[in-house]
């Protein structure tokens, strides 16, 4: 039975991929780097920043180093889309059925806690999600499924019982290895391109809460 809602962040809540582009443009360009488009699809969207500089500094980032840099180039994000913030079109509606509903959400995202308050401060929803976990939370990344068990935790609803919103393989992977069910929000990768998701969608716009309720019969 469908008791609770989690969203991923980045390519769920907000399309904010090409403003992490933008972020990772210039932060490698300080570094006379210049990776391409195709480049960012295979090895940033959806991945954690450890994994990200990494493949494309060539060498392994980790510890102190990588919380710097790490530091450097989000703080370039969030200072670009600072005045951007736009939802992918009809989440806010959608978000306001579940909790006309009374069914508990939760956020649970890769990306660092300050950016988590950057979006959802910014669209007024952080005292409307009953979990807010992002990667200071969690010791191991996704596809690993701790932040959507987590999550679950917080919010005390089982597993099975929780709807995942992911954009990423990674991130729909860790909700399926969390036994949860899993809708693919298609903001930045096509369906071949993630795993078998429950239910896929492009947007929001006409999603229907009884028809998610279906998937749980």
């Amino acid at each position: 039975m469908l008791k609770a809602v989690i969203f991923d962040m980045d390519g769920v809540i907000c399309h904010t991929n090409p403003y992490h582009s933008v972020a990772f443009q210039q932060f490698f360009a300080k570094r006379n780097l210049n990776p391409s488009e195709e480049e960012y699809q295979e090895h940033m969207y959806g991945k954690n920043n450890g994994y990200i500089l990494s493949h494309f500094l060539g060498r392994k980032v980790e510890g102190e180093e990588l919380a710097i840099l790490e530091d450097e180039k989000e703080s370039l994000f969030r200072e670009i889309y600072k005045t951007e913030v736009d939802p992918i079109p009809g989440f806010m509606p959608f978000f306001q059925s579940l909790k006309k509903s009374s069914l508990p959400t939760a956020v649970a995202t890769s990306a660092p806690r300050a950016n988590l308050d950057l979006i959802i401060n910014t669209l007024d929803i952080s005292n409307l999600m009953n979990s807010q976990l992002a990667s200071e939370d969690v010791s191991k990344h996704k596809p690993d499924p701790e932040v959507y068990l987590k999550s679950a935790y917080n919010l005390g609803i089982a597993p099975s019982d929780c709807l995942v919103f992911e954009d990423s393989f990674s991130g729909a992977s860790a909700g399926l290895n969390a036994g949860m069910k899993v809708v693919g929000v298609l903001s930045s990768h096509s369906k071949e391109e993630l795993p078998a998701c429950h239910y896929y969608i492009e947007d929001y716009l006409g999603l229907d809460l009884a028809h998610l309720n279906e998937l749980f019969e």
